[in-house]
């Protein structure tokens, strides 16, 4: 695994220019992302070029529409932690603002791509639009190839039955409740990370204590009980557990919660943080008559999340 660099602005080392520049949010860091950067390494032995990555914080759509709270497939650390994994030698974090999202499209790519970054390759996708009004897009970046001297690179998609895998299927399919077609297309568990609150401890009180996790940005997966497994962050030990996401209908709840159950732990959770492995969707969540009832419904949860590996 190489060492990564982190720039939070254009303003890069010497060693840096003349790489592989992949733009992109890469939210989830998908198949379809893992396959552009495959095609990236084989470039980067090729060319003897090191790999760059530019991004943006907050995700631009999240910037332009302020009512979109529940988006993100994985917060900016996993993003992080997930591109050291695909031999990238550096990440532009770009802080997208306002005066950012005024930025002309020329402007970026004379500025920006020609005076600043110097890519030798560009990877984009096809749709890839950027500048004032997203007025730039892959026919203009093409256009100003030669007389800056790089190359724009347009994989095709990852195509798995019939479909193109995105960020925004993924999302989907988590809605759906299709949690098992979203790990394989992660290749690895979907996860959220997150502080552990204090909650009103309604598990407690039925004999079920549980952690409370402020999901903050994360999509908003199917209401429902999941199988996990938790730790906590830098520890590498996992616990397994039993999670409920959504509302608490028996408890009258109205503000989405993230309540996980640990087997077979003791101790004080509150402020620490947590990440949670999401293993298997195991129901939808469900109003019951009374806590007697919901009781009853855990105990067969609990058999099944305990069954999961």
């Amino acid at each position: 695994m190489v060492k990564m660099k982190l720039y939070n602005s254009f303003n890069i080392n010497k060693e840096h220019k003349n790489a592989i520049i992949l733009i992109g949010n890469f939210d989830g860091l998908h198949s379809g992302h893992q396959k552009l950067f495959r095609l990236a390494k084989d470039y980067k032995k090729k060319y003897s070029s090191k790999i760059g990555v530019l991004t943006f914080e907050p995700m631009p759509k999240m910037f332009f529409n302020s009512k979109l709270k529940n988006f993100r497939l994985s917060n900016l650390n996993q993003k992080i932690e997930n591109l050291s994994k695909f031999d990238v030698d550096f990440v532009i974090i770009k802080k997208f603002n306002s005066k950012f999202s005024k930025t002309k499209s020329i402007s970026f790519i004379k500025e920006t791509l020609g005076k600043k970054l110097n890519p030798k390759f560009i990877f984009v996708s096809n749709n890839f639009r950027f500048g004032n009004k997203r007025e730039g897009n892959v026919k203009q970046l093409i256009k100003y190839e030669k007389f800056y001297k790089y190359k724009i690179i347009k994989p095709n998609p990852l195509i798995i039955k019939k479909q193109v895998v995105s960020s925004s299927l993924l999302r989907k399919f988590l809605q759906d409740g299709k949690l098992n077609t979203v790990n394989k297309l992660l290749k690895r568990n979907w996860s959220i990370d997150g502080k552990v609150q204090k909650g009103r401890q309604l598990g407690k009180k039925i004999g079920f204590p549980t952690a409370n996790i402020d999901i903050k940005n994360y999509v908003l997966a199917k209401s429902g009980v999941y199988a996990v497994k938790a730790k906590k962050m830098k520890s590498s030990n996992y616990i397994k557990g039993i999670a409920n996401l959504g509302y608490r209908p028996t408890f009258n709840g109205k503000k989405i919660l993230l309540e996980v159950h640990l087997f077979n732990f003791s101790g004080n959770l509150y402020n620490k943080y947590l990440r949670i492995e999401f293993l298997k969707f195991i129901r939808a969540e469900k109003k019951f008559k009374n806590v007697d009832q919901l009781k009853k419904q855990i105990k067969v949860d609990l058999l099944i999340a305990k069954r999961t590996k």
